[in-house]
């Protein structure tokens, strides 16, 4: 199962249990926050618009830290 947030005008590729570096999060570290979700996918069906309510997506904010 997957789902596509949106984060900071950007799109993200979302799984249970993995890590997403994400642009410019205003969230402290340790903070759990709500992702806005515009798709789930359960492998085979696919959920949009106003389907997502159904389904949350959420994150905890690991750390803060700036690229090269």
């Amino acid at each position: 199962m997957f789902a596509i947030v949106e984060v900071g005008g950007k799109q993200y590729r979302v799984e249970e249990g993995r890590e997403v570096v994400v642009d410019r999060l205003n969230a402290a570290e340790g903070a759990t926050v709500e992702l806005r979700t515009l798709l789930v996918s359960d492998g085979g069906d696919l959920s949009l618009g106003d389907e997502e309510e159904k389904a949350q997506v959420t994150a905890r904010v690991v750390e803060h830290f700036r690229g090269p």
